[in-house]
Protein backbone atom coordinates (compact mmCIF):
# COMPACT_ATOMS: atom_id res chain seq x y z
CA UNK A 1 0.00 0.00 0.00
CA UNK A 2 2.95 2.53 1.17
CA UNK A 3 4.26 1.43 -3.02
CA UNK A 4 1.09 2.95 -4.32
CA UNK A 5 0.80 5.73 -2.22
CA UNK A 6 4.40 6.65 -3.11
CA UNK A 7 3.95 5.97 -6.93
CA UNK A 8 0.44 8.51 -6.51
CA UNK A 9 1.94 11.28 -5.33
CA UNK A 10 5.03 10.86 -7.52
CA UNK A 11 2.68 11.39 -10.69
CA UNK A 12 0.66 14.21 -8.49
CA UNK A 13 4.03 16.19 -8.27
CA UNK A 14 4.72 15.75 -11.91
CA UNK A 15 1.34 16.92 -13.30
CA UNK A 16 1.70 19.64 -10.54
CA UNK A 17 5.44 20.78 -11.57
CA UNK A 18 4.34 20.04 -15.70
CA UNK A 19 1.34 22.58 -14.85
CA UNK A 20 3.57 24.88 -13.11
CA UNK A 21 5.90 24.83 -15.98
CA UNK A 22 3.03 25.44 -18.25
CA UNK A 23 1.74 28.52 -16.31
CA UNK A 24 5.61 30.15 -17.03
CA UNK A 25 5.46 29.42 -20.38
CA UNK A 26 2.11 31.14 -20.61
CA UNK A 27 3.52 34.40 -18.85
CA UNK A 28 6.17 34.29 -21.64
CA UNK A 29 4.63 33.28 -24.47
CA UNK A 30 1.13 35.08 -24.46
CA UNK A 31 1.16 38.66 -25.64
CA UNK A 32 -2.11 40.24 -23.72
CA UNK A 33 -2.82 41.17 -20.28
CA UNK A 34 -6.23 39.03 -19.81
CA UNK A 35 -4.42 35.47 -21.71
CA UNK A 36 -1.50 36.38 -19.19
CA UNK A 37 -3.59 36.66 -16.59
CA UNK A 38 -5.39 32.99 -16.98
CA UNK A 39 -1.87 31.64 -17.75
CA UNK A 40 -0.38 33.28 -14.27
CA UNK A 41 -3.74 31.87 -11.96
CA UNK A 42 -5.53 29.07 -13.27
CA UNK A 43 -2.80 26.31 -14.30
CA UNK A 44 -0.42 27.71 -11.61
CA UNK A 45 -3.20 26.89 -8.44
CA UNK A 46 -3.78 23.98 -9.69
CA UNK A 47 -0.70 22.80 -9.85
CA UNK A 48 0.10 24.27 -6.80
CA UNK A 49 -2.69 22.40 -5.22
CA UNK A 50 -1.83 19.25 -6.52
CA UNK A 51 1.79 19.05 -5.36
CA UNK A 52 0.37 20.15 -2.07
CA UNK A 53 -1.70 17.21 -2.04
CA UNK A 54 1.61 14.94 -3.36
CA UNK A 55 3.31 16.50 -0.20
CA UNK A 56 0.66 15.60 2.40
CA UNK A 57 -0.03 11.78 0.75
CA UNK A 58 4.26 10.90 0.46
CA UNK A 59 4.45 12.15 4.03
CA UNK A 60 1.38 10.93 5.49
CA UNK A 61 0.77 12.87 8.70
CA UNK A 62 -1.98 14.71 9.78
CA UNK A 63 0.04 17.56 11.56
CA UNK A 64 1.75 18.02 7.97
CA UNK A 65 -2.07 18.00 5.92
CA UNK A 66 -3.02 20.43 8.54
CA UNK A 67 0.13 22.90 7.96
CA UNK A 68 -0.68 22.32 4.22
CA UNK A 69 -4.18 23.75 4.64
CA UNK A 70 -3.23 27.52 5.08
CA UNK A 71 -1.08 27.48 2.02
CA UNK A 72 -3.89 26.27 -0.13
CA UNK A 73 -6.48 28.44 1.36
CA UNK A 74 -4.44 31.83 1.27
CA UNK A 75 -3.07 30.60 -2.32
CA UNK A 76 -7.21 30.50 -3.36
CA UNK A 77 -7.56 33.94 -1.97
CA UNK A 78 -5.28 35.82 -3.32
CA UNK A 79 -4.80 34.43 -6.81
CA UNK A 80 -7.98 35.54 -8.41
CA UNK A 81 -7.98 38.79 -6.66
CA UNK A 82 -4.74 39.80 -7.54
CA UNK A 83 -5.40 38.73 -11.13
CA UNK A 84 -8.60 40.79 -10.99
CA UNK A 85 -6.69 43.67 -9.69
CA UNK A 86 -3.44 43.38 -12.10
CA UNK A 87 -6.15 42.70 -15.03
CA UNK A 88 -8.66 45.99 -14.11
CA UNK A 89 -5.49 48.59 -13.63
CA UNK A 90 -4.19 47.72 -17.05
CA UNK A 91 -7.57 48.02 -19.01
CA UNK A 92 -7.01 51.78 -17.14
CA UNK A 93 -3.87 51.97 -18.24
CA UNK A 94 -5.28 51.04 -22.02
CA UNK A 95 -2.70 48.64 -22.03
CA UNK A 96 -5.87 45.60 -22.88
CA UNK A 97 -6.81 45.56 -26.18
CA UNK A 98 -10.23 46.75 -26.64
CA UNK A 99 -11.24 44.75 -29.85
CA UNK A 100 -10.14 41.46 -28.25
CA UNK A 101 -12.52 41.92 -25.59
CA UNK A 102 -16.23 40.17 -25.97
CA UNK A 103 -17.56 42.37 -23.47
CA UNK A 104 -16.59 45.33 -22.24
CA UNK A 105 -18.57 46.04 -18.86
CA UNK A 106 -15.91 48.65 -18.05
CA UNK A 107 -16.36 50.92 -20.69
CA UNK A 108 -19.18 53.58 -19.35
CA UNK A 109 -16.98 53.62 -15.95
CA UNK A 110 -13.48 54.13 -17.60
CA UNK A 111 -13.50 57.72 -16.49
CA UNK A 112 -14.52 57.51 -13.27
CA UNK A 113 -11.97 56.84 -10.25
Amino acid sequence: MNEILDIVALVLVLLGALLCLTAAIGLLRFRDVPSRLHAATKPQVLGLLLIVAAVALALRSWAVAAALVPIVLMQLATAPLSAHMVGRQAYRNGTVEEDTLVLDELRDRRDQP
